[in-house]
């Protein structure tokens, strides 16, 4: 498998069940707040300059963000839920912030045009209130010139 560029964990506190990774140099870059129920369903949103990924819970979650110089490999089996959403840079760096929190981290970027790929596993372990669980969450970032979102797998409630 091959090996990142960078890697970063972290504890991500996913307030109204989302967290960013953007453009910090696009001048007024703002995070959505219109959302279809395609976009829920798709647990992530593609805005200029902007991701959003969508965990489970509204809660502290577990995140791991690797930068590729290429489309890494994944287990597909291993995930519940797969999405790719592209992301074009204006500087080539991206930070991962939270929802109602600042930048958690700044990272070089691999190219100015970016591959989001989320990967979700975990999402069927959450307690009853939905404050507690063991999904994870995995971000890879790499250079590809594909514009569109796509859901590589699917999962449902």
């Amino acid at each position: 498998m091959k090996t990142p560029l960078s890697s970063v964990r972290l504890d991500v506190f996913a307030d109204y069940n989302q967290f960013y990774i953007w453009d910090p140099d696009l001048p007024d870059v703002m995070a959505p707040e219109d959302y279809t129920d395609q976009d829920v369903s798709n647990r992530v949103k593609v805005c200029s300059g902007v991701v959003v990924v969508q965990p489970v819970r509204n809660m502290t979650v577990p995140v791991e963000i690797q930068i590729y110089d290429a489309d890494p490999e994944f287990h597909f089996n291993e995930w519940q839920h797969i999405v790719e959403a592209p992301l074009q840079l204006t500087k080539g760096r991206i930070e991962i912030h939270e929802c109602t929190g600042g930048s958690l981290a700044s990272l070089p970027a691999p190219s100015l045009n970016c591959m989001v790929r989320a990967l979700f596993k975990g999402l069927d372990t959450l307690s009853e209130n939905g404050l507690e669980g063991k999904d994870f969450y995995r971000v890879q970032i790499f250079p590809s010139d594909i514009i569109e979102l796509r859901i590589i797998k699917q999962w449902t409630e």
